[in-house]
């Protein structure tokens, strides 16, 4: 059995969130949390929301027990881009893109 959580649209680059995933794949769910607790990175705050909702889904939906669970995949995918402008010199616009991210986490429980 396995429970999945999934944020879309946050807007935070996939890369950047890809980097604090790689730091809790494959862990226990306890060890992840405090991982992300103390990790300086902007990241960790949506990630954390993300693992909080799949904990819950396993435990409420799945019937799964919170002291086996841990980390099976974590990724994020690249979402949708805002394009915007920003004025520069002589009359000109350079594009700025704000790029967003889609987070999905599974946890499993260990045999």
């Amino acid at each position: 059995m396995e429970a999945r959580a999934k944020s879309c649209y946050v807007r935070m680059s996939s890369t950047k969130v890809a980097a604090v995933l790689g730091l809790i794949r494959g862990k226990d769910v306890n060890e992840a949390f405090a991982i992300l607790k103390y990790t300086p990175r902007r990241a960790t705050e949506a990630v954390n929301k993300v693992l909080k909702s799949a904990v819950a889904n396993a435990e409420n939906n799945c019937d799964l027990d919170r002291n086996r669970l841990y980390v099976s995949e974590a990724y994020a995918n690249q979402g949708s881009t805002l394009k915007r402008f920003r004025p520069r010199a002589q009359g000109r616009a350079y594009r700025i893109l704000k790029r967003t991210s889609h987070i999905t986490l599974v946890v499993k429980e260990r045999v």
